[in-house]
C-alpha cells in the first residue's frame, strides 16, 4: 500500500477526504475534496471530475483504515493514489489547520 506521511504533503497536493458527513462537518483539511466512503463507488465520477488529470490522489480519513480501502480501490483502477498515514488525527496533531465548512476552526471526530 503506497503511503505518505502528513508532513510530506504540500499545499498543492490533491487531498480526498473519505470520512462521513458528520466527521467532515466537524472539521477537515482546507481545500480537500469530500467523498464519503459509504458513497464512494456510486459517486466515483465526481472524483474523476475533481481530480487533476494524471495527478496523484492523497486519500485521508480519521486514522487511515477507510482511506487505505479507497486507495486500494483506486490503484486497482490504475489511478495514482496514496494513503495518508495516520489520517486526520495526525493531520491535526502536527498542527495543520482543521476547518469547518464556514472556514472556522474545526475538530477531528
Amino acid at each position: 500500500m503506497p503511503t505518505v506521511e502528513v508532513t510530506h504533503l504540500g499545499d498543492d497536493d490533491f487531498l480526498l477526504d473519505v470520512r462521513e458527513i458528520d466527521e467532515w462537518r466537524a472539521g477537515h483539511a482546507r481545500g480537500a475534496v469530500h467523498l464519503p466512503v459509504s458513497e464512494f463507488v456510486a459517486r466515483y465520477d465526481e472524483l474523476s471530475a475533481a481530480a487533476p488529470p494524471n495527478g496523484r490522489i492523497h486519500v485521508i480519513c480519521r486514522s487511515g483504515g477507510r482511506s487505505a480501502q479507497v486507495t486500494q480501490y483506486l490503484i486497482q483502477r490504475g489511478v495514482d493514489a496514496v494513503n495518508v498515514a495516520g489520517g486526520m488525527q495526525v493531520w491535526a496533531a502536527t498542527g495543520r489547520p482543521v476547518v469547518t465548512e464556514r472556514d472556522e476552526p474545526g475538530q477531528v471526530l
